[in-house]
């Protein structure tokens, strides 16, 4: 995702005085400039940074959606309009058989030692981002045994 598509729908967002969806491309853009800040590019925000940002404030907000009280459900259809909204501007994420065929390609030589610490270690370099690290235990788990 480019910086400046979330700056310009933003943009948009306030224009159509459309206060959640502002607020939440708001949150992506303030993640995206704190991380290349931290990371000195300030100047120059790359789509990786921008991705990376988004993928945190997703988890965010799906951890607030997760423990909102069942019996605030206003504030419950505030948290899941804001996690939709962001879900829109998330990376795609690589299936499990996408996952387990980039593993056998890529990373055999690694699969044979059955050393699921080594192999984690070794793909999760590669996939980080564009899959779930859930996603991914769960393929070498299966793939190990």
């Amino acid at each position: 995702m480019k910086f400046e598509v979330l700056q310009k729908d933003m943009i948009a967002a306030m224009k159509a005085k459309d206060k959640i969806r502002k607020d939440a491309i708001s949150s992506l853009v303030s993640a995206a400039k704190k991380i290349a800040i931290d990371e000195n590019c300030r100047d120059n925000i790359s789509e990786e940074i921008v991705d990376r940002a988004i993928l945190k404030e997703q988890k965010s907000v799906k951890e607030q959606l997760d423990t909102c009280p069942a019996d605030r459900a206003e504030l419950h259809a505030e948290y899941q309009a804001r996690y939709d909204i962001i879900s829109e501007y998330a990376p795609k994420m690589l299936s499990a058989d996408e996952v387990e065929q980039i593993l056998t390609d890529k990373f055999a030589d690694v699969l044979a030692t059955k050393n699921k610490g080594q192999i984690m270690k070794a793909v999760m370099g590669e996939l980080k981002g564009k899959a779930d690290g859930a996603v991914i235990n769960q393929v070498v788990t299966k793939l190990t045994t």
